[in-house]
């Protein structure tokens, strides 16, 4: 009996030897409205593998507009996000916070989302086959940024002025109690993002990112664990710097931009986390052909495949090539495919 997409993604995880490399596409609406029947075929003849579970709220927070339309988007913390380019997501002008003293109580925390109702949630997840995630990521440092906007939050990572760390501890503590409602479902795995790098660095100092922010992780990768769930993070950009500090504390895959950092350099962590991805989207996707984005796919093969540790994942998104897109799970289902044990490029 061949594997379950759960199993594929479990024995993947585990380092156990898969049938092939499980898949998941990311596509943004770009990707829809530029090539829907592309988008259909690839999602057709390489159907995914990891999917991510509806809350079935009992309660919807207060949204306006569109994320992906032109003109203003206010999300569920009431962030004013300007777009001014269909298909993709826009940036906050206005953010809420302009003193942490005086306008960190005018957060609206969306405690709507911890109204998910689990037994619905269950009996969804109870008629699939497939590897499910909770239907929430948590993104702190991201968070804050829309709050408070980019360079003035950057400046307060320096200066820590009054109330910013009691406003952190807040919405960490709302972060968590989310975290710990999707635990207690049947879902597999939990997940949170950041996106953490420029192209060639850390956006902070490392050690500046282990006080504040490697803590909470610590508490979502224990909130996942114990509760016997894996757990995701995504981040973009330059982060080879916190990879170390993430194997340590657990993580279990990270979709990153290994492109950007380079295959080769993240081959000595090979073995001890799961690449969920990413084949290189800056340039391959968008400018690469068929055959490009198969090269590529065999360096993350050779590199960091070791009996799994690699989700064969990519986002098709604003100048993505569907041939290209399509050649990379072509590609993984050929790398991958077997009858019994190989290990990809050799061990360090």
């Amino acid at each position: 009996m061949s594997a379950t997409s759960r199993e594929l993604v479990w024995q993947t995880l585990r380092f156990e030897s898969p049938a092939r490399a499980p898949r998941q596409l990311w596509h943004l609406p770009w990707a829809e409205k530029q090539y829907p029947e592309a988008l259909q075929a690839i999602r057709a003849r390489y159907p995914a593998d990891i999917n991510g579970a509806p809350g079935f709220h009992s309660e919807t927070p207060p949204t306006k507009g569109n994320a992906t339309e032109v003109g203003i988007y206010s999300d569920e913390f009431g962030c004013e996000f300007t777009n001014i380019h269909e298909g993709v997501i826009g940036e906050v002008k206005n953010p809420i916070i302009r003193s942490w003293q005086e306008d960190a109580s005018r957060v609206r925390f969306p405690r709507e989302l911890l109204t998910i109702d689990a037994d619905k949630v269950n009996a969804w997840c109870a008629t699939r086959s497939d590897f499910i995630t909770a239907g929430c990521c948590p993104r702190p440092f991201e968070r804050l940024q829309f709050l408070r906007g980019t360079a003035d939050f950057y400046i307060d990572l320096m200066t820590r002025p009054p109330g910013m760390d009691a406003f952190i501890k807040e919405l960490h503590a709302f972060n968590c109690a989310l975290l710990e409602l999707w635990a207690k479902t049947d879902v597999d795995a939990l997940s949170f993002m950041d996106d953490w790098g420029s192209q060639k660095a850390l956006l902070i100092a490392p050690q500046l990112w282990r006080e504040i922010f490697k803590p909470m992780y610590r508490d979502f990768i224990q909130i996942a664990h114990g509760a016997d769930k894996a757990i995701f993070m995504h981040t973009d950009g330059y982060t080879v710097d916190i990879f170390p500090d993430m194997i340590e504390l657990g993580l279990d895959a990270i979709n990153s931009q290994i492109f950007c950092m380079g295959v080769e350099t993240l081959r000595p962590f090979a073995g001890k986390i799961t690449f969920w991805g990413e084949i290189d989207r800056q340039h391959i996707l968008s400018e690469g052909t068929a055959q490009d984005a198969e090269a590529a796919v065999l360096s993350v093969y050779e590199n960091l495949w070791r009996n799994g540790g690699c989700i064969a994942q990519c986002e098709f998104g604003p100048g993505g090539n569907p041939e290209a897109v399509a050649a990379v799970f072509a590609a993984w289902d050929r790398l991958t495919a077997q009858t019994g044990p190989k290990a990809g490029g050799a061990p360090q």
